[in-house]
């Protein structure tokens, strides 16, 4: 993706004798600084050159696979470290490797305020000071006495446990604990709605549940009415201390109590029942895209084998790197990430996306977000949040004087042009990328994308402005998280890399949809993944265990409902999903999820969700759009009106649908793919709204009945 320059000719090729200059006199010097810092071409490579490396080989030489990593074709990996079979043991492994580094970190608060905004709105805002650290040697003894406690209060091994709670040290410490004792452990979405809590809690006959004060008193006290055999609430936080008010037969504990009353010498010198690796670590129950949350069993071999597939892409992970924590834990992306930072010595520190940066929600202006004091050099994201961050930097960009515009410009594509030799540009990247590098610390040096696709131009992006690789990976609950991550010296866009080494793919013909194994230039098909990391099904859901099969060598599989294809190199590129195929009434398939991918790129769209009936001719979507676009769009049209105005304007539907279209043909859309008619939305899809999954993903059925006035219009009243 190459940035436009809008100067006259000769001011435009001064610039370009610049860069020209620029490019010989530091030649020498980046060379040297690259090969010092290990980034010579030698090893990456051109852009060329990358594309030749085979990531992956089908087993078999069969087009549909299965597909192996090249550095596992002999055999999967089964272990992270010899011996090191369950995640008690790897904790254990790693406590007294690391005892006295950095483990879990947590800003400290320093002040609240609420502040008023100019739309009359209250937002509360916080001022934090520094990190305060616990040990991985005090984080064991605290998750030992937990396990402890908990087993005091009546919890039995295999008998499960709930938490439902925010991303924080608390969780992990909670987690480690329930690993110890093998108790098995469900995890809810801290934004699952009343009726799915309570679905989770009496679907896996849970007794004890470890909770926050927030969510006790916002969203769990309402529905304990609803789930009889809860007993014993813990909650993480340390005020206050006693709890008034609750059901007869339910008691509130805080979570420093319980590790108290784990600690007494009675207690402690209880024998613990250590699982073994087919136990059952987690129930993780789905945020839920359709239909009620479904519980995926996950066993310790599967994590243990999903952390190994995922350490080994990335590069040199030891003690010295710091990961910043702030995706839910309950969604296996953020767990497995976490689980992988702890089993080589990282510390993490926690965070959330309202005090990421300096410009987030809640913090105060002129105060630090997480990213500046935590200085991470590993982060993981989500499509949506880099979305959102490209969309707001090339936003300022266009704030940008004429000069100022040009001279990022012609660095951004200079630096691309360099990175498709193979060269890095280190003095570039000090003088030009340095400030907006410093929107995530200034330190990172992986990004891990999963959970959507990500788009080409956010990709490029994140590679050339924040100067590091972004490994874009594809996984599911149901595969631990685990299938493929591309390799980081892969700057090729839109694939999602070769098999990890703790599993392999397959591709099944889908007739239906026009997708074969025997595809030419690529073989398609729906992607199958199998190997240890493969999950042990849904939790009392036998009608939907018919995605997971055993083949003849005794391996497991999934099904996964993608649709994807294998290139020459052994990378996969996901093109498609059954469930997102509709057939409309003259007998065209419309893929909703490839048009909506296309069409995010679109700068008016911030969202887009596509929708079509089967017995209408046309595609119809609902947009939410950028706020500063829309803007300067009516402000171009003479358009007047607050935001809301705004959105339900047909004039502004009609101008927004114009530029859309435009961007669907520029993009090679089928002209019954494009959308016919639009609605505009004036808020945003957050999870909180219910139209969206915590991961950001589109939950279809909630947003059909949230739009269904309007589907009735535009589909003429049908």
């Amino acid at each position: 993706m190459k940035l436009k320059e809008d100067l006259n000719p000769m001011l435009l090729l001064l610039f370009h004798l610049m860069v020209w200059i620029y490019t010989f006199i530091t030649f020498l010097p980046s060379y040297m600084l690259s090969r010092s810092t290990g980034t010579d071409k030698d090893f990456y490579g051109s852009e060329e050159e990358r594309a030749k490396r085979a990531k992956a080989r089908p087993l078999l030489g069969h087009p549909e696979g299965p597909y192996r990593a090249v550095s596992a074709i002999k055999g999967l990996m089964a272990s992270l470290h010899p011996g090191m079979d369950t995640l008690d043991k790897m904790f254990e492994y790693a406590a007294k490797r690391f005892p006295h580094r950095d483990c879990l970190g947590t800003r400290e608060v320093i002040s609240e305020e609420d502040e008023q905004q100019g739309n009359g709105k209250v937002f509360k805002k916080v001022v934090l000071g520094e990190y305060c650290w616990l040990s991985y040697e005090e984080v064991h003894t605290a998750a030992s006495q937990l396990g402890s406690g908990l087993a005091s209060l009546g919890q039995r091994p295999k008998n499960n446990i709930a938490i439902f709670c925010e991303t924080r040290a608390e969780w992990v410490i909670a987690a480690q604990a329930c690993f110890m004792y093998n108790f098995p452990l469900a995890t809810l979405y801290s934004t699952l709605g009343g009726p799915a809590i309570a679905h989770g809690l009496n679907e896996t006959q849970v007794t004890h549940i470890i909770t926050s004060r927030e969510l006790l008193e916002t969203r769990l006290k309402a529905i304990l009415i609803e789930v009889p055999r809860l007993q014993h609430i813990i909650v993480v936080d340390n005020t206050p201390t006693s709890w008034p008010g609750y059901p007869r037969g339910i008691s509130v504990h805080n979570m420093a109590a319980v590790q108290k009353l784990g600690a007494r010498p009675e207690n402690a010198a209880r024998e613990r029942q250590q699982p073994v690796p087919s136990d059952i670590a987690v129930i993780m129950y789905t945020s839920g895209s359709t239909g009620i949350p479904k519980g995926v069993m996950i066993s310790h071999s599967n994590i243990i084998a999903g952390i190994t597939g995922m350490a080994e892409r990335i590069p040199n992970l030891c003690e010295e790197d710091t990961y910043i924590g702030y995706l839910p834990l309950a969604h296996v992306l953020e767990l497995i990430a976490e689980l992988i930072c702890v089993s080589h010595g990282c510390r993490i520190g926690y965070s959330s996306p309202q005090t990421l940066a300096d410009q987030s929600t809640k913090i105060k202006k002129g105060s630090k977000g997480d990213t500046s004091v935590l200085q991470p050099t590993l982060m993981a994201a989500v499509p949506e949040i880099m979305d959102r961050i490209y969309k707001n930097v090339m936003t300022k960009v266009e704030e940008m004087n004429c000069v100022q515009r040009t001279l990022f410009i012609l660095a951004y594509n200079y630096k691309l042009e360099q990175l498709a030799k193979g060269y890095s540009t280190p003095l570039c990247d000090k003088l030009v990328f340095n400030k907006i590098r410093s929107l995530l610390g200034g330190q990172t040096r992986v990004l891990l994308s999963g959970g959507a696709p990500l788009s080409a131009a956010t990709q490029r992006f994140m590679n050339v402005c924040f100067c590091c690789p972004v490994g874009q990976g594809y996984g599911l609950t149901e595969t631990c998280g685990a299938g493929t991550i591309s390799e980081l010296w892969d700057y090729s866009t839109g694939r999602v890399g070769g098999p990890l080494v703790c599993c392999e793919i397959k591709l099944k013909d889908w007739v239906e949809g026009g997708y074969r194994s025997t595809d030419k230039p690529h073989p398609r098909g729906e992607i199958l993944v199998g190997g240890p990391n493969i999950t042990m099904g849904y939790y009392k859901n036998n009608a939907k265990n018919q995605d997971f099969f055993v083949d003849e060598n005794g391996q497991r599989w999934f099904c996964t409902g993608d649709i994807g294809e294998f290139h020459e190199d052994g990378c996969l590129k996901i093109i498609d999903r059954k469930k997102d195929l509709v057939k409309l009434q003259a007998g065209e398939y419309v893929s909703l999820g490839k048009v909506e991918a296309m069409l995010k790129n679109c700068p008016l769209v911030d969202n887009i969700c596509a929708y079509a009936n089967s017995d209408e001719t046309y595609v119809i979507g609902f947009v939410v759009p950028s706020q500063k676009q829309l803007l300067v769009l009516a402000d171009q049209y003479g358009i007047r009106g607050s935001w809301e105005e705004l959105c339900n304007s047909k004039a502004m539907e009609e101008l927004v649908l114009k530029v859309i279209t435009e961007a669907a043909l520029a993009a090679q859309l089928e002209r019954f793919e494009i959308p016919r008619k639009i609605c505009l939305s004036p808020e945003p899809w957050t999870p909180e709204t219910g139209l969206v999954t915590d991961a950001f993903k589109l939950k279809r059925k909630e947003l059909k009945t949230h739009y269904q006035d309007d589907i009735e219009r535009m589909y003429g009243g049908k």
